[in-house]
């Protein structure tokens, strides 16, 4: 057994003991633990980690500890590029596509009117989650820390937000998504791509207050919803604005 020091910045002491938090602490370590193996007995998904310094120099989550190493660990730097001392992933998070826990529903509709596509259903279970994370390459939205432990999720993020408003904005400000933003493109219940259609194809599907005050229209293939620039889209988009997204 050896023991290494490690100190942990910024977000990622949320998920420590408050005697951890912003301070140097020195623990013993697993015959033949990894940087990986000890983050995560420690309490932080290895997700949450963008950068790892072991006695000043970048590695991976694969390296070896051995007796007297200095552990720093970093969270996602959104103001520096540091593609060129990653070793923890081949890119930095920026993939932007998301499946979303079954407990995080208002957030993936949020998420899907600010463009993005966002896989969610509320029987989706997290087996289903890391598997979606991991073969198509989204990032894991969860409140549940454990699921970020997963092997196979290597995008993800812990929201700490409880409201829905507050995780979409927590996300879009972490994830710096609002220049990537496509509003109201996407269907809120099916994450189906949106296509505009003439008013006279969905005319009767309208309440007669829309079709006489409305003239362009959208449709979700899927569901077959139809969408239109009413009070509804208006309260979207002022909560967009609120996050710096142009109107759709």
């Amino acid at each position: 057994m050896v023991c290494a020091t490690f100190r942990f910045y910024e977000e990622l002491n949320d998920f420590l003991p408050r005697a951890r938090r912003r301070t140097e602490f020195t623990v013993p370590c697993a015959r033949a633990a990894t940087t990986k193996h000890m983050i995560e007995a420690l309490g932080v998904p290895h997700t949450e980690v963008e950068l790892i310094l072991v006695n000043g120099e970048s590695c991976g989550f694969e390296r070896l500890l051995r007796e007297g190493d200095r552990v720093a660990v970093y969270p996602k730097f959104e103001t520096f590029d540091i593609r060129p001392l990653l070793r923890v992933r081949q890119a930095p998070l920026r993939s932007l596509r998301f499946v979303a826990d079954a407990h995080l529903g208002g957030l993936a509709r949020l998420l899907r009117m600010g463009g993005f596509d966002t896989i969610y259903s509320n029987l989706i279970d997290d087996p289903t989650v890391a598997a979606l994370s991991e073969e198509d390459g989204r990032i894991a939205l969860t409140r549940d820390r454990e699921l970020l432990k997963r092997r196979g999720i290597t995008h993800g993020c812990y929201v700490r937000a409880l409201k829905p408003a507050d995780q979409f904005a927590e996300i879009v400000q972490r994830l710096d998504l609002a220049a990537s933003a496509r509003p109201f493109k996407r269907c809120l219940s099916c994450n189906t791509a949106l296509r505009v259609v003439p008013k006279a194809a969905v005319a009767e599907q309208l309440p007669p207050s829309v079709r006489a005050a409305h003239q362009e229209f959208l449709r979700c293939d899927t569901c077959q919803g139809v969408f239109w620039r009413g009070s509804h889209w208006q309260r979207m988009n002022a909560l967009l604005a609120t996050q710096g997204i142009a109107a759709g």
